[in-house]
C-alpha cells in the first residue's frame, strides 16, 4: 500500500505575513509620551548687580524638605503632606504683604498691563532614602497649588473662565503673573551637605 505523503506548509510564506503584521502595527500604534514637569527658574541675576540683603532673599524660598524617613518639613517645620498645597499658595500670593513672605515687584504683563509679581521660589530638597511615592505626593501638592492659583486668577479677569480654557496668549499671560518658579536640589545622604544642583531653561 503506497504511503500518503503529508503536504508542507511553505514557512516562508508565513514569515513575510508575520512581518507584515507586525509593520502594520508598529506603523499604527501610538504611544502616550510623558512629557515630565515644567520647571522655570528665576534668571541669573546680573553680575554688576548689587546683591540685596540676606534676609530679603530668604524671605522668597519656601524650603520643601523631604527627609529619609519620609518626613515633610516646610521651613524646618514638620507638615503634613495634605496641608502643603494650602502652604504654598498662601506663600506665593502673600494677601496681607506679610514682610517674612515673598516680595512683589511690578511688571508689565501683555494684555493685563501692570501687574505686581511675587518672587516666590519654593525650593524643593529630598534624601537618597526619600521614597518615589512620597516625592511624587509632595510635587502633585507643589503642582496644585500653582494650578489653582492659575485658575482663581483666571477666573477673576477672563469672564468667568478657568486657565484650561485660555487662548495660548491669555494663558501665557497668566503664567507671566505666577511663573512656575521650582528650584529642586540634587538629593542628598542624610547627615552631609546638601549639593544643589540647578538647571535654567
Amino acid at each position: 500500500m503506497a504511503k500518503r505523503s503529508t503536504p508542507e506548509i511553505n514557512a516562508g510564506s508565513m514569515a513575510d505575513i508575520a512581518f507584515l503584521l507586525l509593520s502594520f502595527f508598529l506603523l499604527t500604534t501610538t504611544m502616550d509620551q510623558n512629557e515630565g514637569m515644567p520647571r522655570r527658574l528665576p534668571p541669573i541675576p546680573d553680575e554688576e548687580q548689587q546683591q540685596d540683603d540676606t534676609e530679603i532673599h530668604r524671605r522668597n524660598i519656601l524650603q520643601v524638605h523631604v527627609n529619609g524617613l519620609d518626613r515633610l518639613l516646610v521651613n524646618s517645620r514638620p507638615m503634613e503632606v495634605q496641608l502643603l498645597k494650602d502652604e504654598v499658595k498662601t506663600f506665593i500670593l502673600n494677601p496681607n504683604d506679610d514682610p517674612a513672605k515673598p516680595e512683589k515687584a511690578p511688571k508689565e504683563i501683555e494684555g493685563l498691563g501692570t501687574i505686581m509679581v511675587s518672587k516666590a521660589v519654593v525650593s524643593l530638597q529630598t534624601d537618597r532614602a526619600t521614597s518615589y511615592k512620597m516625592y511624587m505626593a509632595v510635587q502633585n501638592e507643589i503642582m496644585k497649588a500653582y494650578n489653582e492659583i492659575r485658575d482663581d486668577f483666571a477666573i477673576n479677569r477672563f469672564n468667568g473662565k478657568p486657565y484650561g480654557e485660555l487662548t495660548e496668549e491669555e494663558q501665557e499671560a497668566v503664567r507671566g503673573v505666577f511663573p512656575l518658579n521650582i528650584s529642586e536640589a540634587e538629593p542628598r545622604d542624610a547627615g552631609k551637605g546638601t549639593q544643589v544642583k540647578t538647571t535654567r531653561k
